[in-house]
């Protein structure tokens, strides 16, 4: 047995590797956000009185896993900006880096603008200069979002877009926008 092999059969890296397994993952990502998207649809057809909660609900989750992407993957660009091009390592990152983006970013990202955005038609109208700004500062989230996403493919074809020092910086860039998007939602201000 080798030093990678578990006894289960899987040698451990190329598995995390695989192609299969990550077509695999972008077909269910692909498969629930076309569900949502329809049950989503159909609600804003009918307006069934328990449509906006839910909404909410959805919106919250959504934008609860998109946040985590965006704290989590500069992380991971700290530790890939360390490791030698070509390694085994950066191969593992390098996949890793993907899915987080198409299989959990991706989908949240667009869920969390969809259901806010059924949120701030249903609720205010898009009425309200709180909403505007918090839509604004969202906007930053996904110019961030997209940020991250050149990043990886540059990491990806054995770039070092960055110092690990230069991405715990920039990783507090999804924390400023957040604080300011709760303040926006919590205490509404210039409403």
């Amino acid at each position: 047995m080798s030093a990678r092999d578990d006894g289960t059969g899987s040698t451990g890296p190329e598995k995390a590797v695989s192609a299969s397994e990550g077509r695999k993952a972008a077909r269910k990502a692909a498969f629930w956000i076309v569900t949502v998207v329809v049950l989503a649809v159909l609600a804003i057809l009918f307006q069934p009185p328990w449509l906006y909660e839910w909404l909410k609900v959805l919106h919250v989750i959504a934008l609860i896993s998109w946040m985590v992407g965006l704290f989590y993957l500069p992380r991971i660009f700290v530790y890939h900006t360390d490791c030698e091009p070509d390694s085994e390592t950066d191969k593992t990152f390098i996949v890793m880096e993907s899915r987080l983006l198409k299989v959990i970013m991706g989908p949240a990202m667009v869920v969390t603008w969809g259901a806010g955005l059924a949120l701030a038609w249903l609720g205010f109208g898009f009425i309200g200069l709180w909403l505007w700004l918090k839509i604004l500062f969202v906007v930053g989230l996904t110019g961030f979002h997209h940020y991250l996403a050149k990043s990886a493919k540059r990491f990806a074809a054995g770039e070092r877009p960055g110092t690990a020092r230069q991405w715990r910086m920039r990783n507090e860039i999804p924390t400023i926008l957040m604080i300011g998007i709760v303040i926006f939602v919590i205490i509404k201000p210039f409403s």
